[in-house]
Protein backbone atom coordinates (compact mmCIF):
# COMPACT_ATOMS: atom_id res chain seq x y z
CA UNK A 1 0.00 0.00 0.00
CA UNK A 2 1.34 3.35 -0.72
CA UNK A 3 1.40 6.61 1.80
CA UNK A 4 1.58 9.95 1.60
CA UNK A 5 3.00 12.51 3.95
CA UNK A 6 0.83 13.86 6.65
CA UNK A 7 0.56 17.27 6.13
CA UNK A 8 3.62 18.62 7.26
CA UNK A 9 4.67 15.94 10.32
CA UNK A 10 6.74 13.11 10.30
CA UNK A 11 4.18 10.97 10.19
CA UNK A 12 2.41 9.26 6.64
CA UNK A 13 -0.74 7.74 6.47
CA UNK A 14 -1.93 4.85 3.52
CA UNK A 15 -3.66 6.69 0.44
CA UNK A 16 -6.45 4.27 0.83
CA UNK A 17 -7.68 3.99 4.19
CA UNK A 18 -11.15 2.96 6.04
CA UNK A 19 -14.04 4.74 6.83
CA UNK A 20 -15.50 3.09 9.55
CA UNK A 21 -18.78 5.12 10.42
CA UNK A 22 -21.30 2.75 8.18
CA UNK A 23 -19.97 -0.04 10.57
CA UNK A 24 -22.00 1.26 13.70
CA UNK A 25 -25.09 3.51 11.83
CA UNK A 26 -26.60 5.08 9.15
CA UNK A 27 -26.17 2.23 6.71
CA UNK A 28 -28.57 -0.48 8.13
CA UNK A 29 -28.09 -2.89 11.16
CA UNK A 30 -24.60 -3.22 12.20
CA UNK A 31 -22.83 -6.47 12.42
CA UNK A 32 -19.67 -6.15 15.00
CA UNK A 33 -17.89 -9.29 14.57
CA UNK A 34 -18.15 -9.37 10.82
CA UNK A 35 -16.94 -5.58 10.88
CA UNK A 36 -13.75 -6.39 13.35
CA UNK A 37 -12.99 -9.08 10.61
CA UNK A 38 -12.93 -6.60 7.54
CA UNK A 39 -11.00 -3.79 9.75
CA UNK A 40 -7.98 -6.61 10.76
CA UNK A 41 -8.07 -7.75 7.03
CA UNK A 42 -8.02 -3.98 5.67
CA UNK A 43 -4.82 -3.82 8.73
CA UNK A 44 -3.46 -6.72 6.51
CA UNK A 45 -3.69 -5.12 3.15
CA UNK A 46 -1.68 -2.01 4.44
CA UNK A 47 -4.94 0.13 4.80
CA UNK A 48 -3.83 1.34 8.17
CA UNK A 49 -5.59 4.71 7.91
CA UNK A 50 -8.72 4.36 10.15
CA UNK A 51 -11.50 6.65 10.50
CA UNK A 52 -14.03 7.12 13.50
CA UNK A 53 -16.28 9.26 15.58
CA UNK A 54 -17.04 9.97 18.82
CA UNK A 55 -20.93 10.41 17.19
CA UNK A 56 -21.43 7.27 14.70
CA UNK A 57 -23.20 4.87 16.97
CA UNK A 58 -23.23 7.63 19.58
CA UNK A 59 -19.60 6.07 20.87
CA UNK A 60 -20.30 2.41 19.46
CA UNK A 61 -17.88 3.06 16.44
CA UNK A 62 -15.19 3.54 18.77
CA UNK A 63 -15.73 0.97 21.03
CA UNK A 64 -15.89 -1.00 18.00
CA UNK A 65 -12.31 -0.04 16.87
CA UNK A 66 -11.19 -0.56 20.36
CA UNK A 67 -12.09 -4.09 20.31
CA UNK A 68 -10.82 -4.82 16.97
CA UNK A 69 -7.26 -3.08 17.91
CA UNK A 70 -6.85 -4.88 21.06
CA UNK A 71 -3.40 -6.01 20.57
CA UNK A 72 -2.96 -4.17 17.24
CA UNK A 73 -2.99 -0.70 17.94
CA UNK A 74 0.90 -0.47 16.22
CA UNK A 75 -0.51 -1.08 13.06
CA UNK A 76 -3.47 1.24 12.70
CA UNK A 77 -3.26 5.06 12.18
CA UNK A 78 -6.39 6.08 14.38
CA UNK A 79 -8.81 9.01 13.65
CA UNK A 80 -11.29 10.47 15.46
CA UNK A 81 -13.39 13.55 15.77
CA UNK A 82 -15.98 15.53 18.47
CA UNK A 83 -17.95 18.22 18.16
CA UNK A 84 -21.42 16.81 16.79
CA UNK A 85 -23.17 16.20 20.19
CA UNK A 86 -25.94 13.65 19.49
CA UNK A 87 -28.10 12.72 21.87
CA UNK A 88 -29.94 8.96 22.79
CA UNK A 89 -33.59 11.33 21.68
CA UNK A 90 -32.02 12.01 18.11
CA UNK A 91 -30.95 15.75 19.15
CA UNK A 92 -28.22 16.95 17.87
CA UNK A 93 -25.81 20.21 18.24
CA UNK A 94 -22.32 21.51 17.66
CA UNK A 95 -20.00 22.20 20.11
CA UNK A 96 -16.23 23.39 19.88
CA UNK A 97 -16.29 25.28 23.11
CA UNK A 98 -12.99 24.54 24.69
CA UNK A 99 -13.92 22.67 28.02
CA UNK A 100 -15.71 20.47 25.75
CA UNK A 101 -13.06 19.53 23.82
CA UNK A 102 -11.30 18.32 26.44
CA UNK A 103 -13.97 16.40 27.82
CA UNK A 104 -14.83 14.64 24.49
CA UNK A 105 -11.01 13.72 24.21
CA UNK A 106 -11.31 11.74 27.18
CA UNK A 107 -14.54 9.88 26.22
CA UNK A 108 -12.86 8.96 23.29
CA UNK A 109 -9.64 7.54 24.24
CA UNK A 110 -11.47 5.36 27.18
CA UNK A 111 -14.05 4.21 24.63
CA UNK A 112 -11.10 3.67 22.15
CA UNK A 113 -9.08 1.77 24.98
CA UNK A 114 -5.86 3.70 24.20
CA UNK A 115 -3.83 6.55 25.16
CA UNK A 116 -2.84 8.63 22.24
CA UNK A 117 -5.57 9.41 19.33
CA UNK A 118 -2.81 9.69 15.88
CA UNK A 119 -5.28 12.63 14.80
CA UNK A 120 -8.00 14.38 16.12
CA UNK A 121 -10.46 16.66 13.96
CA UNK A 122 -13.20 19.46 14.90
CA UNK A 123 -15.91 17.25 12.76
CA UNK A 124 -18.07 20.44 12.05
CA UNK A 125 -17.05 23.97 12.78
CA UNK A 126 -18.91 25.54 16.15
CA UNK A 127 -20.09 28.80 14.75
CA UNK A 128 -20.59 30.31 18.17
CA UNK A 129 -16.63 29.84 19.25
CA UNK A 130 -13.96 31.54 17.98
CA UNK A 131 -11.39 28.50 15.78
CA UNK A 132 -8.82 30.61 17.79
CA UNK A 133 -10.28 29.22 21.23
CA UNK A 134 -11.51 25.22 19.97
CA UNK A 135 -7.87 25.16 17.98
CA UNK A 136 -6.34 26.45 21.06
CA UNK A 137 -7.94 23.26 23.64
CA UNK A 138 -6.88 21.11 20.85
CA UNK A 139 -3.33 22.22 21.01
CA UNK A 140 -3.49 21.70 25.02
CA UNK A 141 -4.79 17.96 23.89
CA UNK A 142 -1.21 17.39 21.86
CA UNK A 143 0.97 19.00 24.68
CA UNK A 144 -0.95 16.28 27.56
CA UNK A 145 0.34 13.82 24.72
CA UNK A 146 -3.39 12.94 24.60
CA UNK A 147 -3.60 13.74 20.65
CA UNK A 148 -0.72 13.67 18.29
CA UNK A 149 -1.98 15.42 14.80
CA UNK A 150 -4.81 18.00 14.65
CA UNK A 151 -7.50 18.06 11.68
CA UNK A 152 -10.66 19.78 10.96
CA UNK A 153 -14.01 18.58 8.90
CA UNK A 154 -15.85 20.47 6.59
CA UNK A 155 -14.09 23.61 7.31
CA UNK A 156 -14.10 26.84 5.05
CA UNK A 157 -10.50 27.86 3.71
CA UNK A 158 -10.94 30.80 6.18
CA UNK A 159 -11.31 29.09 9.29
CA UNK A 160 -8.66 26.96 7.86
CA UNK A 161 -6.02 29.76 7.61
CA UNK A 162 -7.00 30.86 11.21
CA UNK A 163 -6.72 27.25 12.80
CA UNK A 164 -3.82 26.83 11.43
CA UNK A 165 -1.95 30.13 12.65
CA UNK A 166 -2.57 28.56 16.07
CA UNK A 167 -1.20 25.11 15.57
CA UNK A 168 -0.74 23.10 12.63
CA UNK A 169 -3.81 21.86 11.23
CA UNK A 170 -2.22 18.42 9.57
CA UNK A 171 -5.52 17.11 7.74
CA UNK A 172 -8.22 18.73 6.57
CA UNK A 173 -11.28 16.19 5.95
CA UNK A 174 -14.03 16.73 3.38
CA UNK A 175 -16.41 15.43 1.17
CA UNK A 176 -14.59 15.14 -1.91
CA UNK A 177 -15.96 12.79 -5.15
CA UNK A 178 -17.01 12.44 -8.96
CA UNK A 179 -20.02 14.00 -7.63
CA UNK A 180 -19.04 15.89 -5.23
CA UNK A 181 -16.31 18.30 -6.25
CA UNK A 182 -16.64 21.56 -4.71
CA UNK A 183 -13.10 20.81 -3.11
CA UNK A 184 -12.05 22.12 -6.37
CA UNK A 185 -12.57 25.58 -5.62
CA UNK A 186 -9.95 26.66 -3.77
CA UNK A 187 -9.73 23.97 -0.88
CA UNK A 188 -7.29 21.41 -2.87
CA UNK A 189 -5.17 24.64 -3.38
CA UNK A 190 -5.20 25.91 0.00
CA UNK A 191 -4.02 22.45 1.49
CA UNK A 192 -1.24 22.52 -1.11
CA UNK A 193 -0.11 26.28 -0.05
CA UNK A 194 -0.16 25.25 3.54
CA UNK A 195 1.06 21.77 3.62
CA UNK A 196 -2.42 20.21 4.79
CA UNK A 197 -3.35 16.48 3.74
CA UNK A 198 -6.41 16.72 2.46
CA UNK A 199 -8.80 13.51 3.61
CA UNK A 200 -11.73 12.92 0.82
CA UNK A 201 -14.42 11.07 3.03
CA UNK A 202 -17.36 9.70 0.76
CA UNK A 203 -14.86 9.09 -1.95
CA UNK A 204 -17.50 6.48 -3.84
CA UNK A 205 -20.37 8.64 -3.02
CA UNK A 206 -21.15 6.43 -0.14
CA UNK A 207 -21.54 3.77 -2.58
CA UNK A 208 -23.30 4.94 -5.17
CA UNK A 209 -20.35 5.51 -7.42
CA UNK A 210 -20.05 1.43 -7.45
CA UNK A 211 -22.47 0.84 -9.23
CA UNK A 212 -24.04 -1.58 -6.54
CA UNK A 213 -26.69 -0.06 -5.78
CA UNK A 214 -29.35 -0.26 -8.58
CA UNK A 215 -32.24 0.64 -6.55
CA UNK A 216 -33.59 2.40 -3.83
CA UNK A 217 -34.80 -0.95 -2.60
CA UNK A 218 -31.48 -1.85 -2.37
CA UNK A 219 -30.94 -0.31 0.62
CA UNK A 220 -32.45 -1.25 4.46
CA UNK A 221 -35.38 0.41 5.37
CA UNK A 222 -33.75 2.47 8.31
CA UNK A 223 -30.81 3.15 5.69
CA UNK A 224 -30.57 7.12 6.11
CA UNK A 225 -28.88 7.70 2.67
CA UNK A 226 -32.73 7.14 1.12
CA UNK A 227 -32.91 10.75 3.20
CA UNK A 228 -30.16 12.51 1.51
CA UNK A 229 -30.96 14.82 -2.08
CA UNK A 230 -29.32 12.27 -4.25
CA UNK A 231 -30.77 9.19 -3.50
CA UNK A 232 -34.62 10.59 -3.54
CA UNK A 233 -36.67 9.37 -5.92
CA UNK A 234 -36.41 12.13 -8.29
CA UNK A 235 -32.97 12.02 -8.76
CA UNK A 236 -31.90 8.44 -8.36
CA UNK A 237 -32.48 7.47 -11.93
CA UNK A 238 -30.33 10.52 -13.17
CA UNK A 239 -27.98 9.53 -11.00
CA UNK A 240 -27.38 6.25 -12.14
CA UNK A 241 -26.78 7.20 -15.70
CA UNK A 242 -23.83 8.73 -14.69
CA UNK A 243 -23.04 5.45 -13.27
CA UNK A 244 -23.36 3.54 -15.72
CA UNK A 245 -21.70 5.51 -18.09
CA UNK A 246 -18.80 5.48 -15.40
CA UNK A 247 -18.92 1.43 -15.75
CA UNK A 248 -18.45 1.45 -19.35
CA UNK A 249 -15.28 3.32 -19.07
CA UNK A 250 -14.02 1.04 -15.82
CA UNK A 251 -14.86 -2.00 -18.02
CA UNK A 252 -12.47 -0.94 -21.36
CA UNK A 253 -9.90 -0.31 -18.44
CA UNK A 254 -10.67 -3.93 -16.72
CA UNK A 255 -11.53 -2.42 -13.37
CA UNK A 256 -14.51 -1.61 -11.29
CA UNK A 257 -15.96 2.07 -11.27
CA UNK A 258 -15.18 2.36 -7.82
CA UNK A 259 -11.64 1.38 -8.58
CA UNK A 260 -11.86 4.05 -11.45
CA UNK A 261 -13.42 6.73 -8.71
CA UNK A 262 -11.23 6.43 -6.54
CA UNK A 263 -8.01 6.25 -8.50
CA UNK A 264 -9.52 9.68 -9.84
CA UNK A 265 -9.84 11.10 -6.46
CA UNK A 266 -6.44 10.24 -5.38
CA UNK A 267 -4.83 11.52 -8.90
CA UNK A 268 -6.50 15.08 -7.75
CA UNK A 269 -2.98 15.87 -5.85
CA UNK A 270 -0.47 14.09 -4.06
CA UNK A 271 -2.23 15.71 -0.85
CA UNK A 272 -5.25 13.74 -0.89
CA UNK A 273 -5.86 10.50 0.87
CA UNK A 274 -8.95 8.78 0.48
CA UNK A 275 -11.08 6.43 3.01
CA UNK A 276 -13.83 4.89 1.65
CA UNK A 277 -16.26 2.89 3.70
CA UNK A 278 -17.11 -0.46 3.79
CA UNK A 279 -18.38 -3.83 5.79
CA UNK A 280 -16.57 -6.02 2.79
CA UNK A 281 -13.17 -7.77 3.27
CA UNK A 282 -14.25 -7.91 -0.95
CA UNK A 283 -14.59 -3.79 -0.90
CA UNK A 284 -11.35 -3.54 1.05
CA UNK A 285 -9.32 -6.11 -1.57
CA UNK A 286 -10.84 -3.50 -4.60
CA UNK A 287 -10.29 -0.59 -2.84
CA UNK A 288 -6.54 -1.59 -2.35
CA UNK A 289 -5.68 -2.22 -5.45
CA UNK A 290 -7.16 1.25 -6.76
CA UNK A 291 -4.15 2.82 -4.65
CA UNK A 292 -2.11 1.47 -7.99
CA UNK A 293 -4.27 2.48 -10.53
CA UNK A 294 -2.27 5.02 -12.76
CA UNK A 295 -4.85 6.75 -14.97
CA UNK A 296 -3.89 8.39 -18.41
CA UNK A 297 -4.83 11.60 -19.57
CA UNK A 298 -6.92 10.72 -21.94
CA UNK A 299 -8.62 8.71 -19.19
CA UNK A 300 -9.24 11.87 -16.88
CA UNK A 301 -10.15 13.29 -20.19
CA UNK A 302 -13.15 11.00 -20.69
CA UNK A 303 -14.15 10.90 -16.75
CA UNK A 304 -14.34 14.74 -16.52
CA UNK A 305 -16.64 14.57 -19.47
CA UNK A 306 -19.35 12.38 -17.84
CA UNK A 307 -18.73 13.77 -14.18
CA UNK A 308 -18.25 17.42 -15.20
CA UNK A 309 -18.27 19.94 -11.54
CA UNK A 310 -22.01 20.19 -9.88
CA UNK A 311 -23.39 17.43 -12.72
CA UNK A 312 -25.23 15.30 -9.50
CA UNK A 313 -29.00 15.45 -9.39
CA UNK A 314 -29.50 17.02 -5.97
CA UNK A 315 -27.59 18.40 -3.41
CA UNK A 316 -25.12 16.29 -0.60
CA UNK A 317 -27.25 16.93 2.19
CA UNK A 318 -30.70 17.82 3.02
CA UNK A 319 -30.46 21.82 3.99
CA UNK A 320 -30.36 20.65 7.69
CA UNK A 321 -26.96 18.99 6.97
CA UNK A 322 -25.43 21.72 4.45
CA UNK A 323 -26.31 24.40 7.53
CA UNK A 324 -23.88 22.90 9.59
CA UNK A 325 -21.18 22.99 7.13
CA UNK A 326 -18.78 25.94 7.30
CA UNK A 327 -17.87 26.62 3.65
Amino acid sequence: MKTRQLGNTSASVSVVGLGCMGMSDFYGPAEDEASIGVIHHALERGMTFLDTADMYGIGKNEQLIGRALKGRREQAFLATKFAIVRGEDGSRSISGKPEYVQQACEASLKRLGIDTIDLYYQHRVDRTVPIEDTVGAMARLVEQGKVRYLGLSEAAAGTIRRAHAVHPIAALQTEYSLWSREPEDGLLALCEELGITFVAYSPLGRGFLTGAIRTREDLAKDDWRLHLPRFSPENFGKNLELVAKLEQLAKARGVTAAQLALAWVLSRSPRVVAIPGTRSSGRVDQNAAAADLELSRDELAQIDAIFPHSVAAGGRYPNEGLATLNG
